[in-house]
């Protein structure tokens, strides 16, 4: 018989950090951290998937924030050789957009590898003890426009994540173009 894998890992730990954000401040895993929770997402400037969803993710974080969770993103492209994916083109891209999260710069790629992160957009929720309970995507909408009866899916896992500290059993993974990572 098969088994599926799940989407997380419960309950593992949120890996901490210290990257420099666009709005010129640096942040750790405790600057983020919300009461409720935290939602940590690895994105880029470039991808096709994340541009397609920056509209939604913008929208996420005020939402998320009146729930108490926390928010930041991460972007850990090689941006060598992906110039687009440089920190001078993350503040601009951020301020275009109105991020009103932090949008840090993991230059080094440490902090993506601690995650375990893939692809841009990839999510982790975690709980207010700082326990994984969400991998999965933002909808099912992925790169085309969320209609009016799209279920916001991540949103409603960390809703449930601040409500009960335990996220849903059935995740859907995320989908998008990989981490582009340094050469060795």
């Amino acid at each position: 018989m098969a088994a599926t894998p799940p989407v997380c890992d419960f309950g593992a730990p949120a890996a901490d950090f210290r990257l420099p954000a666009t709005d010129g401040k640096t942040y750790s895993l405790a600057d983020i951290a919300g009461p409720n929770g935290t939602l940590i997402m690895f994105i880029c400037n470039h991808c096709p998937y994340v541009v397609a969803v920056l509209d939604r993710l913008v929208s996420l974080g005020p939402d998320l924030d009146a729930l108490g969770i926390g928010v930041a993103a991460i972007s850990a492209n090689d941006a060598k050789d992906y110039p687009a994916d440089s920190f001078d083109n993350m503040k601009t891209v951020a301020e275009a957009n109105g991020f009103a999260f932090p949008y840090l710069y993991d230059e080094s790629q440490q902090t993506a590898r601690a995650y375990g992160a893939v692809c841009t957009p990839d999510f982790f929720g975690y709980n207010a003890a700082g326990q994984l309970q969400y991998r999965g995507r933002l909808d099912a909408a992925g790169r085309n426009p969320a209609g009016p009866d799209t279920r916001r899916e991540l949103y409603e896992a960390m809703k449930q994540i601040a409500e009960t500290g335990s996220g849903p059993a059935d995740q859907t993974p995320s989908m998008g173009c990989s981490i582009k990572w340094k050469e060795s």
